[in-house]
């Protein structure tokens, strides 16, 4: 399956083309980050999306064999131009998520699909693991890397009711590249206050109180992967569930 990376106009205008699936996740994508209320919590993300400067693509279902490699095609395009699209760059991939997958899966299920995923798509990756960047997720300087880039990843799931952040009808995950938090960081004045108003905006919108591992990068006290997938409660597993795994889940041809 071809890779396509979408802007949020062209979906807009080509939307009856796009099949039945991919139209209504887009519907409801547009309804929830491009809400006329701005509510949603996330304002880079929310001003990505209105300005074109977000890539929105679709995938299978997240537990066929072929789905990373599909990702991972998507991942390595979009990492060719991802610096040419603005500041607030990041990529969204909507997964096809049949009915049992969507109203049958606990959270915890979503979870562990969210680790294998990420697990078989490091075995898609063409390029070895960056030197610069520890493989053990337990260490403070960790992110997921993929064809050379650093992302961090946020998903999204139907299981997801109190942190309506985390909600989506399909499974969903953003790959924000590491170099957008250059200037979102505790050392400058605009990250300081960008992140104020995010966790204020995530108070009012998430019935789920602030989960307490959201930090920043390079914190030694800050483990990213601890906030790619959170649960409704502020419960987590005790060790990551990801490992380096490229050549043991790198697929057969």
């Amino acid at each position: 399956m071809a890779s396509v990376l979408y802007t949020k106009s062209c979906l807009e205008e080509n939307l009856l083309n796009l099949p039945n699936w991919q139209r209504i996740a887009f519907e409801l994508l547009s309804e929830k980050v491009g809400d006329e209320a701005d509510t949603f919590p996330c304002i880079p993300g929310r001003q990505g999306f209105l300005t074109d400067q977000l890539r929105i693509s679709f995938a299978g279902d997240p537990r066929d064999r072929e789905t990373p490699e599909e990702v991972g095609l998507l991942l390595s395009e979009y990492g060719k131009i991802s610096r040419d699209t603005g500041r607030y760059a990041s990529l969204l991939v909507i997964f096809d998520t049949p009915e049992d997958l969507a109203e049958h899966c606990s959270i915890e299920e979503y979870e562990e699909l969210f680790w294998s995923f990420l697990k078989r798509l490091s075995g898609c990756d063409p390029k070895d693991w960056p030197e610069d960047m520890p493989e053990d997720p337990e260490h403070y300087k960790w992110e997921f890397c993929f064809d050379g880039e650093p992302y961090f990843i946020l998903c999204a799931t139907p299981a997801h009711e109190a942190r309506q952040s985390r909600s989506f009808p399909f499974f969903m995950l953003a790959f924000q590249p590491r170099w957008v938090f250059e200037g979102l960081n505790d050392s400058t004045v605009f990250g300081r206050n960008m992140s104020r108003l995010i966790r204020k905006r995530l108070e009012a919108y998430d019935e789920a109180p602030l989960h307490p591992r959201l930090g920043w990068y390079g914190g030694k006290d800050n483990l990213e992967w601890k906030q790619y997938f959170l649960r409704d409660d502020e419960t987590q597993v005790s060790k990551c569930p990801f490992s380096y795994l490229k050549r043991l889940f790198k697929p057969t041809k």
